[in-house]
């Protein structure tokens, strides 16, 4: 079996997995729970020191993560042209112009599903993203894919 797309990648999608990446971890967790306490507090207290620091808190990475996006998508040559993907039985293909990159299912770390995207985990930190809207139907083949190929423990991606 054989699925192949092209995906053109834009500040929103970074974006969406920037903060996916970010508050599905300790730190945004944290973050956001720390954020939380501050607003709380200043429920009880009435202090605005304490509403600012909760909205500030809450506000910045989301903010912090935006801005991130839009730069990487500017600056980025590989961005500036449709990234295109081939899955096969061995693995993943990313093609860039010239240049072009495999990696086999076995060394695909793991692979998740945002409300926009679906992504494939090639290290700790680092994803190839699939845009639902470039996708389109074939969305379903590369979870086929994706789901056929690694391990159901790497795997949660919602339809």
């Amino acid at each position: 079996m054989k699925c192949e797309f092209d995906v053109q990648m834009t500040a929103s999608a970074l974006y969406d997995y920037n903060m996916y990446h970010t508050y599905t971890g300790i730190a945004g967790i944290t973050g956001t729970a720390a954020g939380a306490l501050f607003l709380i507090v200043f429920a009880s207290y009435r202090q605005p020191a304490y509403l600012v620091a909760g909205l500030v808190i809450i506000l910045y990475s989301p903010v912090a993560l935006y801005i991130s996006a839009r730069k990487q998508a500017a600056l980025n040559p590989v961005y500036k042209k449709p990234l295109h993907y081939i899955l096969d039985d061995t693995g993943v293909t990313v093609i860039s112009g010239e240049e072009s990159l495999s990696v086999e299912w076995t060394k695909m770390y793991k692979a998740r599903s945002t409300n926009q995207s679906i992504l494939l985990y090639t290290g700790p930190k680092s994803a190839w993203v699939f845009p639902k809207k470039d996708l389109g139907e074939k969305r379903y083949d590369v979870i086929q894919m994706i789901s056929t190929h690694m391990t159901p423990e790497k795997v949660r991606i919602r339809q």
